[in-house]
């Protein structure tokens, strides 16, 4: 019980400051991540240090579990095992990149604003969802 309390609350402290983290930098504001990628307009490359700076903190985190036999709040690490690059990996992608692009929403920063009432993030988020079930779906073969 102890330990799934503290899971519980090193996620809400993670989530918060990842939250916090969006907020400040602004990548919350769909106008900013639609200006990073609008690099023949106005562009603007704000977006990249936070790219980097989230780099930099997930390297050090990788080289830290490298280095640790087991999780502080698990039995093991759950690790991915897929390390091929293939068809469906660069379509979804693709796919990602193309719906973050013309709603300069990705899911996290997505739920994030959800609360500071943007128009379409409501909506963005809805028809995220949407598109994970027929994922789904489709991937069962249920539809």
């Amino acid at each position: 019980m102890k330990t799934i309390v503290s899971q519980v609350l090193a996620a809400l402290g993670c989530g918060a400051l990842f939250g916090l983290g969006l907020s400040l930098s602004g990548m919350l504001d769909p106008a900013r991540v639609q200006g990073f990628l609008d690099v023949f307009g106005a562009w603007d490359p704000s977006l990249m240090f936070v790219l980097g700076g989230a780099v930099v903190v997930a390297f050090a985190g990788m080289v830290g579990v490298r280095k640790m036999a087991k999780p502080v709040l698990a039995e093991d690490f759950n690790m991915p095992t897929k390390t091929r690059i293939d068809t469906p990996l660069v379509l979804g992608s693709a796919i990602f990149g193309i719906g973050w692009g013309l709603g300069g929403f990705c899911p996290g920063p997505a739920i994030a604003a959800a609360p500071m009432g943007y128009g379409t993030v409501l909506l963005f988020i809805v028809a995220m969802v949407v598109g994970m079930l027929v994922h789904d779906r489709l991937k069962a073969g249920k539809v």
